[in-house]
């Protein structure tokens, strides 16, 4: 029996999921996208390597096709709470780590084929698959880390570059005054602060 000190476990349980319910939605809808991601793939790469198509020119040919979709998926339904860096920003820099991705899934089917030898075509289905699944975890984390932030991060970014560039100019000397007037300016201020005693022996 619990009391007023120790929570139940239905309010722990309560208080984890509100603790993780953004990452939990996240995960659970960049997992829709990622598995509509896979089925892109594997109806586009199946039939071209069918066809005789090389292993990788049919995964490189199926990826881009899936990173269209995927794109769309997460940034309008699995991270549309949260900011990029605009269109153009976002777009580069998904389409980067999906070549990052890309390159985990030709390693996988490279290794599969050249060093392992499993070249026939079920071999390879399963080689894409597993080089899927690894990319799409590094994508996960990518994405999440660069490409769309929460709006609380994005400010403290943009405030610690403020932050930066103002420590930046601050310790550079400002701008000041060419100093061949100096002389002049001590020269004017002797004359205007010559004692009248001086003045009125002159006139004498």
């Amino acid at each position: 029996m619990s009391n007023g000190l120790n929570p139940g476990p239905r309010s722990q349980l309560a208080g984890t999921y509100q603790r993780f319910r953004q990452i939990i939605h996240e995960g659970a809808k960049f997992g829709i996208v990622g598995l509509t991601g896979i089925g892109v793939t594997n109806l586009v790469f199946i039939p071209l390597h069918s066809v005789g198509a090389g292993p990788l020119t049919s995964v490189t040919v199926a990826t881009a096709a899936a990173t269209f979709v995927t794109f769309l998926g997460n940034r309008y339904w699995s991270f549309r709470d949260r900011e990029g860096g605009g269109t153009a920003r976002e777009s580069t820099m998904f389409f980067i780590l999906n070549g990052f991705g890309l390159l985990i899934q030709y390693a996988v089917l490279g290794f599969s084929n050249y060093v392992l030898g499993l070249t026939t075509k079920p071999e390879n289905v399963i080689a894409v698959n597993l080089g899927i699944g690894l990319g799409t975890l590094f994508r996960w984390w990518a994405y999440r880390k660069w490409v769309w932030i929460p709006p609380d991060v994005r400010l403290a970014r943009l405030r610690r570059g403020r932050h930066r560039r103002g420590r930046d100019l601050a310790a550079i000397p400002p701008a000041s005054a060419p100093m061949a007037p100096q002389p002049a300016r001590s020269q004017q201020t002797r004359t205007t602060t010559r004692p009248p005693a001086q003045a009125s022996q002159r006139r004498y």
